[in-house]
């Protein structure tokens, strides 16, 4: 009996620590390469957040502490993955509302992920983007420009819900410069086939949330298996580098697989 309570109450702590794990935010810094990358932006800072879920299990205190934590990296650009709410309309705008304090020299941009449709609710987070003074990047692009040098940030629409018009993303680059892709779900790096995409950042897998050890993540939303689960990755073409994100969804849980932002140092 008494090794009985023992396991109950060792059960039951574990569970908890799943739960407290889903809430420590943690700063992943990395450092990527770019091809074509002009020696102004080497060094350059990008704090890239994605996959808020903003709803029941992921309240605003805690939008409003990864909100603070990604102002406190001092990153020179700011890029957003995706997924604001959970679901439902009336998450939008209070997520979107905290993010309209980011701020960085080379500004703040973002695309919509699968949540930010559903519920028909993507006009809405669009318009909260554009409210916020955070430019919505779906199949469209723009340089980023810093001391006399500039570079093509570029997104695409969401995987499962929007369409990918790539060419339209890269439009008026030459294989000669450098680009940054965002794309919500990185399956998508799949179909690109395209040279001139130097880098592609994504979330959506969460980086399964539960990881166990040897196994791995026992669930990862991603039609390639735990390929795209976390961190960089070789695509057919290009390299993709793949976040854990901010929030979860449902279980609200996460074993050894914290969250994160990403503080990329460009090289």
């Amino acid at each position: 009996m008494k090794s009985t309570g023992l396991a109950a109450v060792g059960g039951a702590l574990g569970v908890a620590y799943t739960f407290m794990e889903a809430k420590w935010l943690g700063v992943n810094r990395v450092t990527l390469t770019v091809s074509n990358l002009p020696d102004a932006f080497k060094g350059k800072t990008v704090a890239f957040l994605a996959d808020f879920h903003h709803g029941p299990y992921v309240p605003l205190p805690y939008i409003r502490h990864s909100v603070d934590m990604a102002i406190s990296l001092n990153a020179d650009l700011i890029v957003l993955g995706g997924d604001y709410p959970h679901r439902g309309l009336a998450y939008v705008e209070p997520c979107i509302h905290e993010l309209s304090r980011l701020r960085a020299p080379l500004g703040v941009y973002g695309i919509l992920g699968n949540h930010d449709h559903y519920d028909y609710i993507q006009p809405y987070v669009s318009a909260a983007l554009r409210d916020a003074d955070i430019p919505e990047l779906t199949n469209r692009g723009t340089w980023i420009e810093a001391d006399g040098a500039r570079i093509w940030l570029c997104g695409v629409g969401d995987y499962w819900w929007d369409i990918q018009d790539l060419p339209g993303a890269l439009a008026g680059t030459t294989p000669r410069d450098a680009v940054i892709l965002l794309s919500h779900n990185p399956d998508y790096v799949e179909e690109i086939h395209d040279p001139r995409v130097g880098l592609v950042l994504a979330g959506h897998t969460h980086g399964g949330q539960i990881n166990l050890p040897i196994i791995g993540a026992p669930v990862v939303p991603s039609l390639y298996g735990q390929k795209y689960c976390q961190g960089l990755v070789q695509g057919p073409e290009t390299q993709v580098f793949v976040t854990r994100g901010v929030g979860t969804i449902v279980p609200p849980m996460r074993l050894f697989c914290r969250p994160e932002i990403v503080l990329i140092t460009l090289a």
